[in-house]
C-alpha cells in the first residue's frame, strides 16, 4: 500500500471541493424550488429539482436582498450559481449568486448574452455616437400611436416649443410584430430624411413587455441610423439594449421631449441678449470712428497749406461714408440675425414682447442715422471755419492789402538792411507779380 495515496476524510472533501469549483465554476441552471427555508441569519436554503434529480442550494443574505420576488416552493426559477461542496458533511451543493423567475430569467440571460456580443462588436462605443442637433425643426417619434408615451411627448413639445414639427412613425411596441415594425419605421425615417432627430420608445412595462427593444435587429437598426436617435424606453429604472446603442438615452419619453425642444423663455432671453450685443457693438463702432475723426481734425488744425486742407477734407468725407457703410453692414447683419430669431418665434405666445423689441431696434437705427447726420454736419461746419481762418492768415492775403516781400536771389525773405549788399539783385514779390531790381545805395 502506498501511503502517498491515502487521504483523510477532510483531505478528500477539500480535494473534491477544489475539483468541483475549478472544473465547473459558475453555471446557469433552471429547476423547481422545494424545501425552502430562511433562518434568522437571513440566508436562504432550498433544493432545486427536476423530474429526475435534485441538488441542495444556498443563497446568502448579501445576495438574496437583490432578488425582486419571494421564492416559494413549487416555483420554477433560473439561477446563476457556483458549484461547490460543504466540507464538514461532504454535501455537494450550489451557491446561488442571482435568481429570476424562470421565464424572466431566461430573458435576462438572453439580454446579458446579446449585450456582451454587441459590446464586443463596438456598437456601444461612445466615439461612434452622433451629437443631437443644436436647433431641431422637425422631430420624429417611433412609438405606438395610441400609447400614453406619445401623448406625453406631444404635450411637452407643444408647451416648450410649439413651432416644432412632429412626424409620427406608428408602430407596435409590444408583441410578435413589434420588432419588425420598429426596424421598418427607423429605416423609413432614414429613407425620407425629413426629421432632425428620432425618439424611439414607449412607456413602462415588464421585461417581457419591453423585450422588442432588446432584439438584435432593433439594436442594429438604431446603430445604422444616419439620424441621431434618442432611446426613451420605459421608466428610469428600465434598461434595454436600445439604450446602450442609441446616441442618447432618456430616462423617460417625457425627458426625451425636453431634450429636443427649446424653452420659449430661453429663446426670448437669447433674443434680448443679441439686441444688447448689437447696441454695444454700435456704440463701440461709433466711439472708434469718432475718436479717429477727432485725431484727423487735430492733424488738420496743425497743417496750413490750402491743398492739404482740401485733401484732408476729402479724406474726412470718405471716412464718414465708410463709417456709414460699416454701420449699415453691421445693422444688416444684426437685422438678419434678428429676423431669423423672430421666425423661430412665429407661433410664440409672446408676440407683444417680440414686437416691442423690434420697435426698439428700429428706434435705435433712426437714432443712429440722426446722430451720424448731426455729427457730420457739425464737423463740416468746423472744417469750413478752420479753412476761413487759415485763408485769412495766408501770406497771399497780406500781399493783396498793399504789402510786399523782398527776397534775395536765392529766394530767401529779407528782414533787415544788414542782409543786403550794394549792387545786389533783389526780388520784390507783390500780390500780382514779382519785380527784380538792383541795389544802388543803402542808407
Amino acid at each position: 500500500m502506498d501511503n502517498a495515496n491515502i487521504y483523510s476524510v477532510s483531505q478528500l472533501n477539500h480535494a473534491a471541493k477544489m475539483l468541483l469549483e475549478g472544473q465547473l465554476g459558475q453555471v446557469w441552471l433552471t429547476g423547481e424550488i422545494s424545501n425552502f427555508s430562511q433562518p434568522v441569519s437571513g440566508h436562504w436554503y432550498l433544493t432545486l429539482k427536476d423530474e429526475n434529480a435534485q441538488v441542495r442550494a444556498a443563497m446568502f443574505r448579501m445576495k438574496n436582498v437583490r432578488v425582486s420576488f419571494r421564492p416559494q416552493n413549487g416555483m420554477q426559477v433560473l439561477v446563476r450559481a457556483a458549484v461547490s461542496l460543504y466540507e464538514p458533511r461532504g454535501d455537494y451543493q450550489i451557491i446561488i449568486e442571482t435568481m429570476h423567475p424562470a421565464g424572466e430569467g431566461l430573458l435576462q440571460q438572453r439580454f446579458e448574452q446579446l449585450k456582451m456580443k454587441l459590446a464586443a462588436e463596438g456598437l456601444f462605443a461612445q466615439n461612434l455616437k452622433k451629437n443631437l442637433p443644436h436647433f431641431c425643426k422637425t422631430v420624429g417619434v417611433v412609438t405606438s400611436p395610441t400609447g400614453a408615451a406619445l401623448q406625453d411627448i406631444l404635450h411637452i413639445l407643444k408647451r416648450r416649443d410649439p413651432s416644432l414639427t412632429v412626424i409620427i412613425y406608428p408602430t407596435a411596441v409590444q408583441g410578435n410584430d413589434a420588432t419588425a415594425e420598429i426596424v421598418q419605421m427607423i429605416e423609413l425615417a432614414n429613407a425620407r430624411n425629413e426629421v432632425d432627430v428620432l425618439i424611439v420608445g414607449r412607456g413602462g412595462g415588464s421585461l417581457e413587455d419591453l423585450w422588442c427593444f432588446n432584439e438584435e435587429t432593433v439594436a442594429r437598426a438604431i446603430f445604422n441610423s444616419a439620424i441621431p436617435i434618442i432611446s426613451a424606453v420605459g421608466h428610469e429604472i428600465d434598461v434595454t439594449i436600445a439604450d446602450f446603442v442609441a446616441d442618447v438615452r432618456a430616462p423617460t419619453p417625457s425627458a426625451a421631449a425636453e431634450l429636443v425642444s427649446r424653452n420659449q423663455d430661453e429663446l426670448l432671453q437669447q433674443l434680448t441678449y443679441k439686441m444688447q450685443h448689437l447696441d454695444m457693438a454700435i456704440d463701440r463702432c461709433l466711439g472708434l470712428k469718432y475718436q479717429r475723426l477727432q485725431q484727423l481734425n487735430l492733424r488738420l488744425q496743425r497743417q496750413h497749406p490750402q491743398m492739404q486742407l482740401q485733401a484732408q477734407a476729402q479724406t474726412t468725407a470718405q471716412l464718414v461714408q465708410r463709417l456709414r457703410n460699416a454701420i449699415q453692414r453691421v445693422m444688416d447683419k444684426k437685422h438678419y440675425q434678428l429676423t431669423a430669431l423672430s421666425t423661430r418665434l412665429v407661433n410664440n405666445p409672446l408676440p407683444h414682447q417680440v414686437q416691442k423689441q423690434s420697435q426698439y431696434v428700429e428706434q435705435l437705427q433712426v437714432r443712429l442715422d440722426f446722430g451720424l447726420k448731426k455729427g457730420v454736419n457739425t464737423k463740416q461746419h468746423q472744417l469750413a471755419n478752420l479753412c476761413a481762418k487759415l485763408d485769412g492768415l495766408s501770406p497771399l492775403k497780406v500781399l493783396s492789402r498793399g504789402y510786399s516781400i523782398a527776397e534775395n536771389e536765392q529766394g530767401k525773405a529779407l528782414t533787415s538792411v544788414s542782409q543786403i549788399q550794394a549792387n545786389a539783385k533783389l526780388k520784390t514779390r507783390f500780390a500780382d507779380g514779382v519785380v527784380i531790381s538792383q541795389v544802388i545805395e543803402i542808407n
